[in-house]
C-alpha cells in the first residue's frame, strides 16, 4: 500500500490550543539570585570576664557593590528588634557606633572574604546577651541572612551574705539564707557545719543548693555552733559565716528562780543590819533632860508676882507651903501720923 500525501487540510497537527499549552508547560523559569547563607555557632559560647570574644560568623555569596553588614546586640529578655548596632560595613567603610564600639573590631577586615567574626575585647558582665550577624547582599533576597550567637560573661561569685530568723531555742526551727549579688553562671550554695561540735541529723537539715537556704527543724544544743556557706561556679567561690545559739528555755527559768532567790535573801540582810545599827544607836543616845527654856508645869507666867505660899483648901487636908526667901509681904505700919 502505498502512502498517501494529505492535503493541508487533511494533514493533522497540534491545535494553537495545545501548541500555546506546551509553550507555557517547558518553558524555563527566571533564573534566581544567589542566596544569602550564614552560618554561626549552634552552642552559646562563653567568655571571662575580662578577657576576649570572638563571635563566629560567616557567610556565602556574591559580594557586590550593594553587600554590607552589620552586628547587633540585644540584651537578655528583650525582643530581637529592640537591638542596638554595635558596628556595620557599607561602600567599602567600617563603622563601629555604639557604647561597645571601642572595644568590638572584625576579625577580617574588610569582611569579603566569607568571614563576619566579631572580636570584642575587655568583656564586661553586661556583655552578656544575643548577638545578631546580618549580612544584605541586594539582589540576594532569598535567606534574611541572619546569625544569632549566645554570649555569656563568665563572673565568680561575689562574697556571700549570710543571715538567719526563726526561733533558735530547743524544740524550735531556723532558716539560714546565703545570697551572691554577683555571679555567672548562677552559683550553687553549699552549707556545712564547723568546728567539733557534733553535727546535727540530715533529717533535721534541708538545704537549697538553688536559693541558698538551710532549714534546721527540732533545734537542739548540738545545732549551736558555726555555719559556713560557700557559692561556687565554674570561675570561683566564696563564703560567708554565721554563728547560731540555740538556748533552753526551761534553764533560763531555773535560773531565774536561783537569780530572785538569791536577790531576796539580800535584800532580807540589808533591812536586819540596818534594824540592828538602828537599835543600837538608839540605846547610845542619853536621857531626855530639860533645858532653861523648857516650860515646865509649876513654872510662873511672866508678869506674875510669886506668892508667899501656896493655900491649900481646907478640905483636902493638905499643908500650906512655906514662903521662901523671895517672897516679898506688904505689911500696914503701925507708926501714929503726926499732923
Amino acid at each position: 500500500m502505498e502512502p498517501r500525501e494529505l492535503s493541508p487540510r487533511g494533514r493533522r497537527g497540534p491545535s494553537p490550543s495545545h501548541l500555546s499549552a506546551s509553550l507555557t508547560i517547558f518553558s524555563a523559569p527566571p533564573a534566581p539570585g544567589l542566596a544569602v547563607e550564614v552560618k554561626v555557632p549552634m552552642e552559646p559560647l562563653s567568655a571571662p570576664v575580662g578577657h576576649t570574644a570572638e563571635l563566629t560568623c560567616s557567610y556565602s555569596t556574591s559580594v557586590g557593590d550593594n553587600f554590607a553588614l552589620e552586628w547587633s546586640f540585644v540584651q537578655p529578655g528583650r525582643p530581637v528588634s529592640a537591638s542596638q548596632p554595635i558596628l556595620y560595613f557599607t561602600n567599602g567603610q567600617l563603622y563601629p557606633t555604639g557604647s561597645k564600639a571601642e572595644r568590638a573590631s572584625l576579625l577580617q577586615d574588610p569582611p569579603t572574604g566569607g568571614v563576619a567574626t566579631l572580636k570584642l575585647t575587655d568583656v564586661h558582665p553586661s556583655d552578656t546577651g544575643t548577638y545578631l550577624c546580618q549580612v544584605n547582599n541586594p539582589p540576594d533576597f532569598y535567606s534574611n541572612g541572619l546569625g544569632l550567637i549566645n554570649l555569656t560573661v563568665l563572673v565568680p561569685p561575689s562574697r556571700p551574705s549570710c543571715s538567719q530568723s526563726g526561733q533558735t531555742s530547743v524544740g524550735g526551727s531556723a532558716a539560714l539564707r546565703c545570697s551572691s549579688s554577683v555571679g555567672a553562671p548562677r552559683p550553687v550554695y553549699n552549707w556545712v557545719h564547723l568546728g567539733s561540735s557534733p553535727t546535727p541529723s540530715p533529717g533535721s537539715m534541708v538545704q537549697d543548693d538553688v536559693s541558698g537556704q538551710l532549714i534546721l527543724t527540732n533545734l537542739s544544743l548540738a545545732s549551736s555552733g558555726t555555719y559556713r556557706c560557700v557559692a561556687t561556679n565554674q570561675m570561683g567561690s566564696a563564703s560567708c559565716e554565721l554563728t547560731l545559739s540555740v538556748t533552753d528555755p526551761s534553764k533560763g527559768q531555773v535560773a531565774g528562780a536561783v537569780i530572785g532567790v538569791l536577790l531576796g535573801l539580800l535584800f532580807l540582810s540589808v533591812a536586819v543590819f540596818c534594824l540592828i545599827r538602828f537599835q543600837k544607836e538608839r540605846r547610845k543616845r542619853p536621857k531626855e533632860t530639860y533645858g532653861g527654856s523648857d516650860l515646865r508645869e509649876d513654872a510662873i507666867a511672866p508678869g506674875i508676882s510669886k506668892q508667899t505660899s501656896v493655900r491649900a483648901d481646907s478640905s483636902s487636908g493638905l499643908l500650906e507651903r512655906p514662903p521662901s526667901a523671895s517672897t516679898v509681904t506688904i505689911t500696914k505700919s503701925k507708926l501714929p501720923m503726926v499732923v
